[in-house]
């Protein structure tokens, strides 16, 4: 099968595997936000919040590292994959275990520190499936972690519709959560033995190895991470629980919306890094292009039906309650486009091993993001949070487009670019004009206008449709 069938197909079974992931995922935030209501969907927010701000400080780029280290002839790939599973799993025990100690030096309720000391189980979780994610990314089998997630997701809805049903307590719906982790960690373990040898392995040349491709990254995610989660955490101490569950719930839709970005550059990674290692620049832009259209193609779409969208969507996925979300949603959904375009740079800074090249725009991000953010949460509350979580996340997305184009000397071809902005225009046009249907329905008159004016314009190729859609081995 050629490279471009390979991740087509790769990522159709994802968008396929995240659809059904997706669906279950909204399933599950409808029935928190129902049953528990403002405050407490609060509570459920501020817990999974914390623990991300720490799992993603530990995070190391650990699938990121995976993907091109396996992609690259210097070692073993067995022998890789079992020291990298092994330093993955040493640092996040280590790490992860200090955080609810931290938790308690934080004003939370008291529901929310003993949530955060037993949920950090699920974020080990989270954490050992980084390196089974970049194992799969490096072999174009994306397929057994979409199959993973939408296991995982049909135990955490399964397990809190039977909670809700007996009328249990925050607690216990919590302990879901890390059940569907481990169930998700556990089926990635298993599947991973038919490719490689999994077992933990120390070799102190690997793990420095490991440390050097790994630092330049983990120091720009530890910045990353103010402006990705400071928003939430600072919100909590300057706001109630009911304002961070209004937020929180609409930052959960955008955080959905965002996962396919990360998806389809984590296929594309391994290959940029493979073509960029080797000196086949042809390939490389070839494949750079590539990324660049299909992420614009998908991005344009979902931050134009989301802004116009936002309320009733609010109102399916959280309840009448939490129509009021809706403010927030329309802000966040301009951070998308930054979402998308900071997922193609920033994975292909990494395909060509200049993470240390764009380490100033994390910090800088990071400085700038979080003085608005103290400026702004007190005053604004959500809105503020919002309004600047747009700017950081367009910061970080612009910058890093400049220095990708500085090192690789390849220009962006923008042909594509300005018929997807176009066909993006004709389907606002249609969904203002229908805006009083039903939001499922606009939804699919909204893909399907979009696109058909696509094709028509001439942003996508039937030649590029039917070598995606074939199924025929070459």
């Amino acid at each position: 099968m050629s490279t471009t069938k390979k991740i087509a197909h790769n990522t159709l079974v994802q968008m396929l595997g995240k659809a059904v992931a997706t669906f279950l995922g909204l399933v599950g935030v409808g029935l928190l936000t129902r049953y528990l209501g403002q405050e407490q969907f609060g509570w459920y927010i501020t817990t999974i919040s914390f623990l991300q701000f720490i799992g993603i400080l530990v995070d190391f780029g650990m699938i990121p590292v995976t993907a091109q280290m396996m992609s690259e002839p210097k070692f073993h790939p067995s022998t890789l994959f079992r020291n990298l599973l092994t330093f993955r799993f040493v640092t996040a025990i280590i790490f992860l275990g200090i955080a609810p100690l931290i938790a308690l030096l934080f004003p939370y309720p008291r529901e929310v520190k003993i949530a955060i000391s037993f949920t950090t189980i699920a974020f080990l979780s989270v954490s050992m499936n980084q390196v089974f994610i970049g194992l799969y990314q490096k072999e174009l089998k994306m397929h057994i972690q979409a199959i993973g997630e939408v296991l995982s997701r049909a135990v955490l809805v399964g397990g809190m519709y039977l909670l809700m049903v007996q009328g249990r307590s925050f607690l216990p719906i919590m302990a879901v959560i890390s059940v569907a982790s481990v169930v998700y960690t556990a089926y990635l373990w298993w599947r991973a033995h038919r490719i490689t040898n999994v077992s933990f392995a120390y070799d102190k040349t690997i793990w420095k190895a490991i440390m050097v491709k790994m630092w330049p990254i983990a120091i720009s995610i530890i910045f990353n991470v103010v402006y990705l989660k400071g928003d939430i955490l600072l919100l909590s101490l300057f706001a109630g629980q009911t304002d961070v569950g209004l937020y929180g719930a609409a930052y959960r839709v955008i955080d959905i919306l965002a996962q396919t970005a990360m998806l389809f550059m984590g296929i594309m990674l391994p290959i940029l890094a493979f073509a960029w290692s080797r000196q086949n620049t042809t390939e490389f832009r070839i494949r750079y292009q590539q990324a660049f259209d299909t992420l614009m193609m998908l991005a344009i779409p979902i931050v134009i039906g989301t802004y116009i969208l936002a309320e009733p969507i609010m109102v399916l996925i959280a309840g009448n309650d939490f129509a009021v979300s809706a403010d927030a949603l329309r802000v966040l959904s301009l951070a998308i486009g930054g979402v998308y375009l900071g997922a193609i740079f920033g994975h292909v800074a990494v395909s060509i091993d200049k993470q240390k090249q764009t380490m100033w725009i994390y910090i800088s991000n990071a400085i700038l993001t979080l003085t608005g953010y103290l400026i702004f949460i007190p005053i604004y509350g959500m809105h503020g949070a919002a309004w600047m979580t747009v700017f950081s996340e367009l910061y970080a997305g612009t910058l890093l487009w400049l220095v990708i184009r500085h090192y690789t000397g390849i220009p962006l071809a923008l042909k594509s670019l300005s018929k997807i902005l176009l066909s993006g225009i004709i389907m606002a046009a249609i969904l203002l004009l229908l805006q009083q249907l039903h939001v499922l329905i606009l939804v699919i008159i909204g893909a399907g206008t979009y696109g058909i004016a696509l094709f028509a314009l001439g942003g996508v190729s039937k030649q590029t449709l039917q070598e995606i859609f074939s199924i025929k081995r070459t």
